[in-house]
């Protein structure tokens, strides 16, 4: 099943006024966070990606025209370097199509710029690139395949660390609730799709707000429902936690290193109470 992901955005609010490159490109420990979303999708056997690209594009292309296995990879150097043999390998099956998308694009209309490229797909999958999860994608596809509807997105309580206020009469709050507690689910940039999606985007359109919003409307749209791990990376505080986690070993979205359950509870507590100081 084909992979199609977004990576043309500006990401200005991750900006820390150093590098230019766009927001997937952000480093998680040695490798970008479009790395990172890729090998999750590989992990389940997708890997014929589709990059839509804009800003900041010769970023990407640079890094997997030079991508070098060995920072990932267990090899035998011999022969003073003349000769690497690879005990392992990441990226192998890979197929990556490379794509313009534009610069200031709506993701709708990135995605009907490479519709061309998703001829014969019965199902399609579609990403941020700039997510990471441990959301079972097996479960997501099979949900929409076993129903009539269009498309399906991952869906994630908020994630906003605000507090709500309840408030009564003569304004005296009756209520304080963290805003992850309320009976709300928000798009977690997962999607899984079928062809139809194309009938409801029109030109320039958003993918959520205008195709999804129209799909909902029809009855035709799927929510996968997930409250395990779910992190994106829109701040620089953001990607700072997932570094961490990263550089603590705890990673639960590397289906391909453990592929096991939701993190253990401990040790994501840990990480939680370490971020909250």
């Amino acid at each position: 099943m084909k992979v199609v992901l977004f990576c043309g955005g500006y990401g200005m609010r991750m900006r820390d006024g150093v590098t230019m490159a766009p927001k997937p490109m952000a480093m998680i420990g040695d490798r970008p966070l479009i790395w990172h979303v890729m090998r999750y999708y590989a992990h389940y056997g997708h890997d014929d990606f589709i990059l839509c690209l804009g800003y900041g594009a010769e970023y990407v292309k640079d890094y997997f025209l030079s991508y070098q296995e060995s920072l990932s990879n267990d090899f035998v150097f011999s022969e003073g370097g003349k000769k690497i043999e690879l005990l392992s390998s990441d990226i192998s099956s890979w197929r990556i199509t490379f794509v313009n998308t534009g610069l200031d694009t709506a993701i709708g209309e990135r995605l009907r710029r490479v519709r061309h490229h998703l001829d014969g797909e019965e199902m399609f999958l579609a990403n941020y690139a700039d997510v990471l999860t441990d959301a079972p994608l097996d479960e997501m596809i099979a949900r929409l395949a076993a129903s009539d509807a269009v498309a399906s997105l991952l869906a994630v309580p908020p994630q906003s660390a605000f507090h709500c206020l309840q408030i009564g009469a003569e304004q005296r709050v009756e209520r304080v609730q963290p805003v992850h507690e309320l009976p709300l689910w928000e798009n977690g940039g997962y999607f899984v799709l079928r062809p139809g999606i194309f009938d409801v985007l029109h030109e320039g359109a958003d993918l959520v707000e205008d195709g999804c919003g129209a799909l909902a409307r029809r009855g035709a749209l799927l929510a996968h429902s997930h409250k395990g791990f779910w992190q994106p990376a829109d701040t620089l505080k953001e990607r700072a936690k997932l570094e961490e986690m990263y550089h603590a070993g705890v990673r639960p979205w590397a289906k391909w290193e453990h592929d096991r359950g939701p993190l253990d509870a401990m040790s994501w507590a840990s990480a939680s109470d370490h971020d909250a100081r």
